[in-house]
C-alpha cells in the first residue's frame, strides 16, 4: 500500500509539470505566430519547412479521410445528376414517341390529301374508333356511316394502300373488313407480268396469292394492284408487293400500315351499269344499216 501511495505522489507533480510546460509551449507558439516581425516571419518559415515535411505521415490519414469525404460528396452529386439525366431521358423518350406519332399522323393526313386517284373517285375520310377484330375476324370500325352516304361494299384506303371494304353500315359508324380477314377475297393484278390472281386473307399480315396461272413469272417485289374484275374494287388501287413467305408461298406485303390504322379513306365507288341485253351494245340499225347502206349492199350483190 505504501508503494502505491508513493507512486501516486510521484506521478501527480510530473503530470502537473507536463501540463504546465505544454500550456507554456502553446502560449509561446501562439505569441510567436502572432508577432508581426520580419525576423519572426523568417523563423516561422524555417520552422514550417523543418516540421511540416516530417508530419506528412501523420497527416496522411487525415488527408485520406478528407479526400474520401470529398469523393463521397462528389459521388452523391454524380448520383443525383445521373438520376436527373435518367428522368430527362425518359421525358425525351416520351417526347420522341409523341413526335413520331405526330409525324406519322401528319404523313397519313398528307397522304390522304395528296394521293392521286382516278378523278371520278370521291371519298369520305373517317377516324378508326375501335378495333373489333379477333383471331378469327379482322375488322375495324370507322366513325362514318349512312348519314355520310356510306354504302356497303365501298373500298377503304389508309392514304397509301388498300385496307379493305365496307362490310356493314350503321347510321353513324361502319365496319371495315380488312384484306387480312379469312373471309376476304379480292381479284388482283401483278405487275409487270400482268397476271391475275386472288388475294385471300388468312388472318395474317401477309395474305397469300391464290389461283396463279404461272407463278414462275412472278418475282418478290412485284407490284400488286386491284384488278377491278367482278366489280369488287376499282382497278389500279395499290395493294402491296409480292413477298416469298416462310412456307414458300407467294404472299403480299401489304402497303397499308395495319399496325397504325388511325384514318381511313372510304372511296365512293361508282356503281357499274348492269347490261342485261347484249344487243344494246350495238349501235342503232338506222345509223350504220340505213336505207342507203342497204341499197349499196343490194347493188353489190347484184
Amino acid at each position: 500500500m505504501a508503494k502505491d501511495k508513493n507512486s501516486e505522489d510521484f506521478i501527480g507533480p510530473i503530470r502537473r509539470l507536463l501540463v504546465g510546460v505544454l500550456v507554456l509551449a502553446l502560449l509561446g507558439l501562439f505569441l510567436v505566430w502572432r508577432i508581426d516581425s520580419p525576423r519572426v516571419e523568417r523563423f516561422r518559415a524555417m520552422a514550417i519547412d523543418k516540421v511540416v515535411p516530417s508530419f506528412d505521415w501523420a497527416m496522411a490519414p487525415i488527408t485520406g479521410m478528407a479526400n474520401l469525404i470529398s469523393d463521397f460528396q462528389s459521388y452523391q452529386q454524380l448520383a443525383a445528376q445521373n438520376q436527373d439525366l435518367r428522368r430527362e431521358l425518359q421525358q425525351m423518350k416520351a417526347w420522341k414517341e409523341a413526335a413520331l406519332q405526330l409525324e406519322q399522323e401528319n404523313a397519313k393526313l398528307l397522304g390522304l390529301n395528296n394521293v392521286q386517284l382516278d378523278p371520278q373517285f370521291t371519298y369520305v375520310t373517317g377516324v378508326v374508333i375501335t378495333d373489333s377484330g379477333s383471331p378469327f375476324r379482322q375488322s375495324v370500325l370507322v366513325n362514318v356511316g349512312a348519314r355520310d352516304g356510306i354504302i356497303d361494299g365501298w373500298p377503304t384506303m389508309d392514304g397509301i394502300g388498300l385496307v379493305g371494304r365496307i362490310a356493314g353500315v350503321g347510321q353513324e359508324t361502319s365496319r371495315v373488313m380488312l384484306l387480312t380477314d379469312s373471309s376476304s377475297r379480292i381479284p388482283v393484278t401483278i405487275q409487270p407480268s400482268g397476271q391475275k390472281a386472288i388475294l385471300g386473307g388468312d388472318n395474317t399480315l401477309n395474305p397469300p396469292l391464290e389461283f396463279l396461272e404461272d407463278p414462275g413469272t412472278i418475282r418478290p417485289g412485284d407490284r400488286v394492284v386491284s384488278s377491278g374484275d367482278g366489280g369488287v374494287f376499282p382497278a389500279d388501287l395499290l395493294v402491296g408487293q409480292v413477298a416469298l413467305g416462310t412456307d414458300r408461298r407467294l404472299r403480299v406485303r401489304l402497303a397499308a400500315d395495319y399496325q397504325r390504322l388511325e384514318f381511313l379513306r372510304v372511296l365512293r365507288a361508282q356503281p357499274h351499269e348492269d347490261i342485261n341485253d347484249p344487243g344494246s351494245l350495238l349501235a342503232p340499225e338506222d345509223e350504220y344499216f340505213g336505207p342507203a347502206a342497204l341499197t349499196v349492199l343490194e347493188s353489190a350483190d347484184g
